[in-house]
């Protein structure tokens, strides 16, 4: 099968999602789209469905921390993959940090599990209908999220290590 170009992709996904979609952009040439998370899993599910598409690779999915954004400290980026037709796509999500619940890609990708398991895990987000949501790395008494932003990197007393450069 012929690639898809960056064109055919954004037209395709606009004639699919419409006004589910908001913010396309192409960072770097991958398409970058913004949703939310009642739309997530339909159009991953659409995504994967998709006879053109044949997005059924997940490649990465991971939370993100932006505590300056009041109302959507939290998201969620997945990056789906075609290889039959060689194209990515990044699908971003955002929340509040009261309510950082987002459902479960375990059901469409078995690759969302450990992935998912790691966004608990260090930035509390909870996905509703895991199979076995504990921490991955972390023990399971620890009451933090150590990868939020409000967590100091290093010692502060250290000279040789500034936040700034780590985002923080």
């Amino acid at each position: 099968m012929a690639e898809i170009t960056n064109e055919q992709l954004i037209a395709r996904l606009q004639e699919k999602f419409g006004d589910q979609l908001f913010d396309i952009q192409e960072p770097y040439g991958l398409v970058t789209v913004t949703t939310t998370r009642e739309n997530i899993i339909p159009m991953l599910q659409a995504l994967y469905d998709d006879e053109v598409l044949q997005m059924q690779f997940l490649t990465t999915m991971c939370g993100m921390h932006f505590p300056d954004n009041k109302g959507q400290e939290l998201g969620v980026v997945y990056h789906v993959h075609s290889l039959q037709n060689n194209i990515r796509l990044r699908i971003k999500i955002f929340f509040s940090e009261e309510d950082a619940v987002v459902p479960t890609a375990t059901n469409l990708y078995a690759t969302a599990n450990w992935m998912e398991r790691e966004a608990w895990d260090f930035y509390g987000i909870r996905f509703e209908g895991h199979p076995n949501l504990i921490r991955i790395l972390n023990v399971e008494e620890m009451e933090v999220f150590p990868m939020r932003k409000e967590f100091p990197l290093e010692d502060q007393t250290r000279e040789d290590k500034i936040n700034t450069f780590f985002g923080r």
